[in-house]
């Protein structure tokens, strides 16, 4: 005879059951849900009621379980960046113990590039604090990778140079973000600032949506020769954030 459930399991299934919702791109039904988790059917249906009746899910009229009004209502009392910033944070500190450079995330708005978290390089000569500014696009790394993969639309017209290493014509960009897309991530040498090189790479959701960028900024005197490992770098923490979003390549 099966054991009942202790307080704990039925936590752990009832969460199952949640993050089974949550993840998926379209309501599952009930079946669906018993099916995946293995649950008995009076078991995952105490459950789902208990979820529902907490507003944690919700059921349309075709009896599908979706999220609930809860994640609604945490969405509407925080910034958009806000689950972001928190899912990215061990992402930013891995690669910060890594290389010991300035590390930042930035996300796409009004055809800038905001930079919304940072962890401080460990070195003397570093980058700013840059939290909270806009940055001109075409001459950061970060604004490629959001160029490169579709989260900003490339510019038509000629842009403004920062240094004489930035990229201004609409057909270099392009060509440019062609390398990047190649790649899998972007350099900016000395582009934005003088003797300040940057790399970024995408961080992608289901459908390969960008929705934001991590990058790794630094002196040029210390970042030149370590390029093609960074980038390696960022490709492989910015994928492994990327499918926890639910990004499938």
């Amino acid at each position: 005879m099966a054991r009942p459930a202790t307080g704990t399991q039925s936590v752990d299934r009832a969460a199952e059951l949640l993050t089974l919702v949550v993840e998926s791109p379209e309501p599952r039904t009930f079946t669906e849900l018993t099916k995946a988790s293995g649950l008995a059917k009076s078991t995952a249906s105490r459950l789902l009621q208990a979820l529902e009746r907490h507003g944690f899910l919700l059921r349309n009229d075709a009896g599908e379980f979706r999220p609930g009004a809860l994640f609604s209502l945490y969405a509407l009392r925080h910034e958009p960046t806000d689950g972001l910033v928190d899912t990215a944070a061990k992402t930013l500190q891995r690669i910060a113990d890594e290389t010991g450079e300035t590390i930042n995330l930035a996300v796409p708005r009004a055809g800038m590039v905001v930079e919304v978290a940072q962890i401080d390089s460990t070195y003397l000569l570093s980058a700013t604090n840059w939290v909270g500014m806009d940055i001109p696009a075409h001459c950061s790394a970060q604004g490629k990778v959001l160029y490169a993969f579709g989260a900003l639309s490339p510019p038509e017209e000629p842009l403004e140079p920062r240094t004489p290493n930035s990229i201004v014509e609409p057909a270099a960009l392009e060509r440019e973000l062609r390398r990047v897309r190649q790649r899998g991530y972007a350099v900016s040498n000395e582009e934005l600032e003088p003797g300040l090189v940057s790399l970024s790479a995408p961080v992608r959701t289901r459908g390969a949506t960008t929705i934001a960028a991590i990058g790794i900024t630094g002196p040029s005197a210390r970042m030149n020769d370590r390029t093609t490992a960074y980038g390696k770098l960022l490709v492989e923490e910015t994928n492994r954030l990327s499918r926890r979003l639910g990004y499938s390549a």
